[in-house]
């Protein structure tokens, strides 16, 4: 009986640091290009959409944003740092009002890659 304790007891302590770890780890993030992206249509009730390139560590995430009615243009924003939270397909970072907000990871790249020159 004593034995099928300490087994049981070391199993524990084994799954303990498994435990311990974050489940979410929110990032810096910076914005290093935002892009247009063409609509099917040319409905005006269409909201903006860009491709938004963020650098996160070694690697750039592109993401489909969709521009709210009444926010400012996603253009002025490159340049800008904030915290994401990266996921499988999706990021997720909090807005000026500090709602949560998810965009779908499109395309990602290692940031070592260097654009071809102009």
């Amino acid at each position: 009986m004593m034995r099928k304790l300490i087994v049981v007891f070391a199993l524990c302590l084994l799954a303990l640091p498994a435990l311990c770890q974050s489940a979410s780890k929110w990032q810096t993030a910076t914005i290093t290009e935002i892009k247009p992206r063409e609509t099917a249509g040319d409905n005006a009730s269409d909201h903006p959409r860009y491709d938004v390139s963020v650098k996160v560590g070694d690697t750039i995430y592109v993401v489909l944003y969709t521009q709210p009615w009444g926010e400012l243009p996603a253009k002025y924003a490159t340049g800008h740092e904030l915290l994401v939270l990266v996921e499988k397909n999706t990021i997720t970072y909090n807005d000026m009002l500090g709602r949560s907000l998810q965009v779908p990871i499109e395309s990602q790249r290692p940031a070592t890659e260097s654009k071809a020159s102009k």
